[in-house]
């Protein structure tokens, strides 16, 4: 299994009991829909490593002890904290037909409602109060904010993405940020003669 065809279920928190559990953090939108999971990948030394679970406990929020299968002690769940939680892309949950992954729709074409064509997704930026689609645009990296106002539909058939732009956010990105260059017309003489 490689990285690339896994999405990042969450993390282990930290050890619980003496009997080699875990609670692990599960950073998903529906974390309950996690609640019979029977295997998990672990990011171990920049590999994948299979865990199987033998018992798995919701708690509150989006936290559940784990209980993997031939790890029974406390020395041996302790070096699994922080380790990062993975699950191949095919178990994620089906979505409704205008919902998305972000993963799915890079290299989407970019259509605005006004401006018609813009450009290609590069990738998604998830930030803790904004997700930003990464739009490449006439050499220009531009920052999408993922919104329903902003992004209104993708048609995964034809592999594009609708958006209806801010007004203004292409100028922020494509315009000169320098004044001096903004005014300069040619015949200035912005050197330091004295």
């Amino acid at each position: 299994m490689k990285l690339d065809d896994c999405f990042e279920l969450g993390y282990i928190v930290k050890t619980h009991g003496v009997k080699g559990q875990v609670v692990a953090l599960f950073d998903v939108d529906y974390p309950e829909d996690y609640e019979e999971l029977e295997s998990v990948f672990l990011l171990m030394a920049g590999k994948l490593v299979p865990f199987f679970i033998e018992r798995i406990e919701p708690q509150a929020g989006a936290k559940f002890i784990l209980k993997f299968e031939d790890l029974n002690t406390i020395a041996e769940a302790e070096k699994l904290k922080s380790t990062t939680l993975y699950l191949p892309l095919s178990e994620l949950p089906e979505l409704d037909d205008d919902q998305f992954y972000f993963h799915e729709t890079v290299g989407y074409q970019v259509i605005d409602e006004n401006l018609g064509e813009l450009g290609t997704v590069k990738e998604f930026y998830e930030m803790p109060n904004q997700d930003l689609m990464a739009m490449e645009y006439q050499g220009h990296e531009i920052l999408i904010p993922v919104a329903d106002d902003i992004v209104l539909k993708t048609d995964k058939a034809a592999k594009k993405i609708f958006v209806k732009m801010p007004e203004g956010l292409m100028e922020v990105y494509t315009q000169p940020t320098n004044r001096r260059e903004e005014e300069y017309d040619g015949d200035e003489d912005y050197s330091d003669e004295k």
